[in-house]
């Protein structure tokens, strides 16, 4: 089932505009300007569909994607280089870097398709770090809380979400105990699109998102998976619908953005917003949401309350965490991140044909 749903979502995919649109300047209450964004394209002179983004800083960045392969940047995008596992033709759909060393990556699939892959020399050379050897499993996204610690999430075996943590750097994983995981429910599962189905929080907290079922959910750990709470969304949800991806803000403030990849252009029930760490989560009215599905989200650097939003049918901002939402560009992209500090902080976003762009900010 999950493996149609793979290419159900690459199907959506096809549908989505492919050009970019200026960028608009957008004025707020009281005449005051907010900054100009745009998507500055960095070619990758790949075809590779890469849904696995890992910003760094302005200059590095990781991108993970179809046919196995893997790229890295160590100019701002300037050049690209190939640093693939040899021989591996996985589907990778998330890229979790700590710097231009040090990368974890993960294929999914069904059985021995899961896998974690892990590099301490920029790409030179990998380890399999990990192997999902139940043939129900299917993982779907990763993050870290720092360099060490770091959780895995597949989609439900024997009726319950499966965590798969590190606390080496992804060196190596144990599958936790599923005593303090809520059941799930008829149907959920997790959606494999941007690698942010899953985000790590400060200290030992983590959340993930679900659709699938007749309502989307968002779990939500403070003891780095050993236990979780859930609480539902009051997003849309069904068979390819629900919360396709998490974007925090310190504990307490968070955003939620979907919709259904089978209607790339629609966005109903698209956005939420917490304010106290997903304990609940308020639905964004349809006419100040995104202007359609979206698959991954970030809250940029250098800006409280400032998140970016990224699908196949365009790009949007959100000044005031997420309660407002105003399209920037109309370009095809699966996945954002952001990371740094100072004049080295930068967002990037990838997607199909081997796109790349990291993020202009006119001020």
């Amino acid at each position: 089932m999950k493996t149609l749903r793979i290419a159900a979502l690459a199907a959506g995919v096809l549908l989505a505009m492919s050009q970019l649109a200026p960028a608009q300047a957008v004025t707020t209450g009281g005449g005051h300007h907010e900054p100009k964004y745009e998507w500055d394209l960095k070619p990758t002179g790949s075809a590779s569909q890469f849904r696995g983004l890992a910003a760094v800083s302005k200059d590095v960045a990781w991108v993970a994607g179809s046919a196995g392969q893997v790229l890295r940047t160590v100019d701002g995008g300037k050049s690209w280089e190939n640093v693939s596992p040899p021989g591996q033709t996985l589907l990778f759909r998330d890229v979790e870097a700590f710097d231009a060393k040090r990368a974890v990556i993960l294929a999914i699939g069904n059985g021995e398709d899961s896998r974690i892959f892990r590099t301490a020399d920029g790409g030179k050379t990998w380890a399999e770090t990990f192997r999902n050897t139940d043939p129900v499993a299917f993982y779907d996204c990763l993050d870290f809380n720092n360099s060490r610690s770091g959780l895995a999430l597949s989609d439900p075996v024997d009726g319950k979400f499966r965590i798969a943590a590190t606390s080496d750097g992804g060196q190596s994983w144990k599958i936790q105990p599923t005593a303090g995981m809520p059941a799930a429910l008829p149907g959920e599962f997790a959606f494999a699109a941007s690698g942010t189905c899953l985000v790590a929080g400060p200290g030992r907290t983590a959340w993930f998102a679900t659709g699938g079922g007749d309502r989307p959910r968002v779990f939500r750990t403070s003891d780095g998976g050993r236990s979780w709470k859930v609480t539902d969304s009051p997003m849309a949800s069904g068979e390819a619908a629900g919360i396709f991806s998490l974007a925090f803000r310190g504990s307490l403030r968070g955003v939620a953005v979907g919709g259904d990849f089978l209607k790339p252009t629609e966005a109903i029930k698209a956005a939420s917003v917490t304010n106290d760490g997903g304990r609940s989560w308020k639905l964004v009215p349809a006419d100040q949401a995104p202007k359609g599905y979206r698959s991954g989200s970030a809250f940029v650097p250098w800006s409280l309350k400032t998140v970016v939003a990224v699908g196949p049918s365009g790009s949007d901002v959100s000044y005031d965490g997420g309660w407002s939402w105003t399209q920037f560009d109309a370009g095809n992209y699966d996945s954002v991140e952001c990371a740094g500090h100072g004049s080295k902080a930068a967002c990037w976003a990838s997607g199909p044909k081997g796109a790349v762009a990291r993020l202009a900010v006119d001020r």
